[in-house]
């Protein structure tokens, strides 16, 4: 099945930021466009909006001249639904709401061919539960495009229950054939991105509520220790939210409110307190003029250790002891082989987060997980309140050498990029268990839908088999709620035999 041809008139249905993008996708990829909104003269202003955002991409040349002219005569504002008729594409980009989506493909079911595609840009609803209002839920799919549209590469193309491979190939081709990249998954809550996305602002809501750090602390770590494009808090603030919050409610509430998926209640409060981020002025942070910037918490300069002790290989932080050579720090190594620590001068331990607190041992610091130790520019130390203040100062002292901020949080179990990481691993290999999506497809859509540094498996594969499951099965013990309770799939996978080596690894 190929995608549809240039000829073919494609619809959207609702002409609001989501609407009009698609139109554009559409438009510019060279098809007849053709816009309809039941509000009157609405389908017209998008129309002549799209028509600026043209002119705009001619200003930057992006779109020749030509170009626009000719695009600008294939897009033409509905009238009535019966001006749809001829189109082989109905993309549907309305309230989000079911009873309302289900009325309007019933009301097109009336009015286009029985060879018309016809797909949802829902980002919360069930297409299935969409679909379930159709005489032909076949021809159903889910094609759901990242705002804005135009720019963002990532479309999920959504298979309900009832939706034939040939609609969903059809779809999956023709978005592909308007230059997007489109990733294949199954009627699922959140579908790729909103699902696998959630432990991302989930963790850092959580290290906030526990009071193991302030929004601006936690938001600077996952950015130059994580390689995360932007904080949970900064992020949340730009896409607003009551959006967000709507999201993770949703998803919850899907799944029969898994303890997984449990909102955050400092967001309900920010969000009842009209908090909404960047649109209402202020929500996590302050804008508007005169706000202050707010600065995450930065350790003060301490004296580097002349040397550390390895005992053991440290895994994914492995590369520090390089990086302390460099510094001019001696590394000695301990033959003995006593575990996966840097023990410091002072006879305290260095240790990467491993979802174990500071107050368990004695006089231990633990330090977070980072994309890469060398890149990174900012580094997370937890301590407890049992911490001798010399080991604490020595263990600062020694990630300064090595040109790194250091941030002291509370002792907080997983620290905040590992217990992320972990847990966004543990959904996606969870999520390929039950069919939702491949490997490869869930990681280019965590890579392009949300900008994450790396795929989950990708993650996976660099921090080694057993990592993710080993912090996590730590985490649960500390907190047996099931919210940290590794999946059977990440089980399987950490414990099972490699057959080119012979052994789990």
């Amino acid at each position: 099945m190929t995608a549809l041809d240039l000829s073919s008139p494609v619809a959207v249905v609702g002409t609001g930021t989501m609407g009009q993008g698609i139109a554009q996708v559409a438009l510019v990829a060279g098809h007849p466009v053709r816009l309809y909104d039941s509000a009157p003269g609405r389908a017209q202003d998008a129309a002549d909006a799209i028509g600026a955002r043209l002119d705009r991409l001619v200003e930057k040349d992006r779109l020749t001249a030509a170009g626009r002219d000719a695009a600008r005569a294939r897009l033409t504002a509905a009238g009535t639904l019966a001006d749809l008729a001829d189109c082989s594409l109905v993309v549907e980009a309305v309230l989000e709401r079911l009873d309302v989506k289900q009325e309007l493909f019933r009301a097109l079911e009336d009015v286009v061919g029985e060879d018309c595609l016809l797909a949802t840009n829902t980002s919360s609803l069930s297409v299935t539960a969409i679909g379930g209002a159709l005489r032909n839920p076949g021809r159903l799919v889910g094609l759901h495009f990242f705002n804005p549209a135009p720019l963002l590469p990532l479309v999920e193309v959504v298979s309900g229950f009832a939706t034939d491979v040939t609609s969903a190939t059809r779809a999956y081709e023709t978005a592909r054939a308007w230059g997007k990249t489109p990733v294949a998954c199954a009627d699922t809550p959140g579908f790729i991105v909103n699902r696998i996305a959630r432990p991302f602002y989930a963790e850092a809501f959580a290290v906030y509520e526990a009071q193991g750090a302030d929004p601006a602390t936690i938001d600077a770590v996952l950015r130059e220790s994580g390689g995360f494009r932007m904080g949970a808090f900064e992020l949340t603030d730009l896409i607003g939210q009551d959006v967000n919050e709507s999201v993770t409610h949703s998803v919850w509430q899907s799944f029969f409110q898994d303890v997984r998926f449990t909102p955050s209640l400092a967001q309900r409060r920010l969000v009842e307190s009209g908090r909404l981020g960047r649109k209402s002025g202020h929500g996590w942070y302050e804008y508007g003029d005169g706000a202050e910037r707010s600065e995450p918490h930065t350790a003060e300069p301490a004296q580097a250790p002349a040397y550390v002790t390895a005992e053991g290989d440290l895994g994914p932080a492995s590369e520090l002891l390089a990086l302390i050579r460099e510094a001019g720090i001696q590394v000695r190594e301990d033959e003995e082989d006593h575990g996966t620590r840097l023990v410091l001068p002072s006879g305290g331990q260095l240790a990467l987060a491993d979802g174990q607190t500071s107050v368990e041992f004695r006089d231990v610091v633990y330090f977070d997980l980072a994309l890469d130790y060398r890149r990174a520019t900012r580094i997370a130390l937890s301590a407890s309140q049992d911490t001798a203040p010399q080991t604490l100062a020595e263990a600062i002292g020694l990630f300064q050498a090595l040109g790194k901020d250091v941030s002291v949080i509370g002792d907080v179990p997983g620290m905040i990029v590992a217990r992320t990481v972990a847990r966004i691993v543990d959904l996606a290999h969870d999520a390929v268990a039950k069919g939702v999506a491949t490997e490869e497809d869930i990681d280019t859509a965590m890579r392009l839908g949300v900008n994450y540094p790396l795929g989950p498996f990708e993650w996976s594969r660099r921090l080694g088999r057993n990592w993710a499951y080993a912090l996590l099965d730590d985490l649960h013990l500390r907190d047996p709620s099931g919210r940290y309770a590794p999946s059977l799939a990440l089980y399987r996978h950490a414990y099972a035999t490699d057959k080119r080596e012979g052994s789990t690894s």
